[in-house]
């Protein structure tokens, strides 16, 4: 095992900056840090706020010149396919920035990839690597519900300004603050599906192991042009259904909500984020009512960058958020958003 390993960064911007960079800085297991953004002006700003960092303006000269075990891919959306292959392609373990992908191909390419060179993806789904959905995921394995019939998944979240084209309030004394072009530019894969819904999506697909297989949608529209409102019904290649909802418009004073009900032959299990609450409920008598402690429904932000750190080191250690759990959120929303264009029901 590897008592130091060396991590690049493609897409220092707002949430690298802001989290995944210093939490690389503060792992005592993290040697050399090496950052990617395209702009020089941009690039200077983080190497001043992380001197030890070792800056590059382009991605693939990063890659050639440096040692790197990880990479870590924050850059905007549409670019997570690309930039994550030039890891894979390497042979090295990456944590992609949600969504893994905006197209059920790159997803799947992405998958593909992974596995012919034997490394990890990592999505840094936050609720993943808490108890609240690891309690979810057991009881679902344990047979709690049984074979999964049908599913109640909702989130929502108090961003209105951020998918709306107005800059997020809470950024304003951020080194960066999250672009327009990556979040509320329907050209770019903005909106709060890609943007959001993605989490909720990959919280189910580490309860539940079932194949989305084709999906009826209907949005409703920021004032930017992107989907504050999400309205889906799925199937499953096991014949299961699913009614999904996603909202941008939450009011500030109020958390996210991730709320999912899963109904099976056998009973239901109940999660919820905002009260953390985790129950199973069984057609012959049985309950269990996980107790779960303070802040269990909290996000969690460094888990993932530690897992892939370990992940580099050779250490063996549970992924709650693999490219399988990606890869899944991305068919659902890639056929979400070409169904509410087409009007018709489509094919994953």
């Amino acid at each position: 095992m590897n008592d130091k390993v060396n991590i690049g960064v493609i897409g220092a911007g707002w949430w690298a900056t802001l989290s995944h960079i210093p939490a690389l800085r503060d792992n005592p297991h993290v040697g050399t840090i090496a950052v990617n953004r395209p702009d020089a002006e941009g690039l200077d700003k983080v190497a001043a706020i992380f001197p030890g960092a070792k800056p590059y303006l382009d991605a693939e000269e990063m890659l050639a010149s440096e040692a790197l075990h990880g990479i870590v891919v924050a850059s905007p959306h549409t670019l997570h396919a690309q930039h994550a292959r030039l890891a894979i392609d390497k042979g090295l373990h990456v944590l992609i920035e949600r969504p893994m992908a905006t197209t059920a191909a790159d997803a799947r390419a992405l998958v593909a990839a992974a596995k012919d060179k034997g490394v990890e993806i990592v999505l840094p789904y936050g609720w993943n690597y808490r108890p609240v959905v690891e309690t979810a995921h057991r009881l679902v394995a344990e047979g709690w519900v049984g074979e999964v019939r049908h599913v109640v998944a909702q989130m929502a979240s108090a961003l209105a300004d951020l998918f709306g084209g107005e800059p997020m309030a809470e950024t304003q004394d951020h080194l960066f603050r999250p672009p327009v072009s990556t979040w509320a530019d329907p050209a770019k894969s903005g909106g709060y599906g890609w943007g959001q819904l993605t989490h909720g999506l990959g919280a189910l697909f580490r309860m539940v192991d079932i194949d989305p297989v084709r999906v009826f949608a209907r949005t409703g529209l920021s004032p930017a042009g992107v989907d504050f409102y999400d309205a889906a019904v799925v199937e499953f290649a096991n014949g299961a259904t699913m009614v999904l909802s996603g909202s941008a418009t939450v009011p500030k004073s109020r958390s996210y909500q991730i709320d999912i009900r899963i109904f099976g032959t056998e009973g239901m299990l109940l999660f919820d984020i905002e009260r953390a609450r985790v129950e199973a409920i069984r057609h012959d008598g049985r309950t269990h009512v996980e107790e779960l402690g303070p802040g269990a429904g909290d996000y969690e932000s460094v888990a993932p960058i530690t897992l892939l750190v370990d992940l580099c080191r050779g250490k063996a250690a549970v992924n709650p958020a693999d490219g399988t759990v990606g890869m899944r959120a991305t068919l659902v929303l890639d056929a979400m958003y070409r169904s509410a264009k087409s009007g018709r029901m489509e094919e994953v």
